[in-house]
């Protein structure tokens, strides 16, 4: 198990400049951005005990940051093919 936080620019290097666009032009977009590091903020706390909390709730906390990642990706790729 890793306990490195999964950032957006480390997931998506290339499309940094994309994102900071899309947060400030889609409103849908940036509340995904913020939940998203909500979300992976707490995975995080969780996984290094800073917040510790049960498994059951550990897994339901990262099938929520990949739905929301997932989320992004998919409209960064449709940003890039309209671009």
């Amino acid at each position: 198990m890793s306990n490195t936080p999964h950032e957006l620019s480390a997931d998506f290097p290339d499309q940094i400049d994309q994102i900071h666009a899309l947060k400030e032009s889609d409103a849908h977009f940036a509340r995904l951005v913020d939940e998203y590091h909500e979300v992976n903020g707490a995975v995080h706390r969780a996984e290094t005990n800073i917040e510790p909390t049960d498994d059951l709730h550990l897994g339901e906390l990262r099938k929520s940051r990949m739905h929301l990642k997932d989320e992004i990706a998919r409209i960064l790729a449709e940003a890039t093919a309209k671009a």
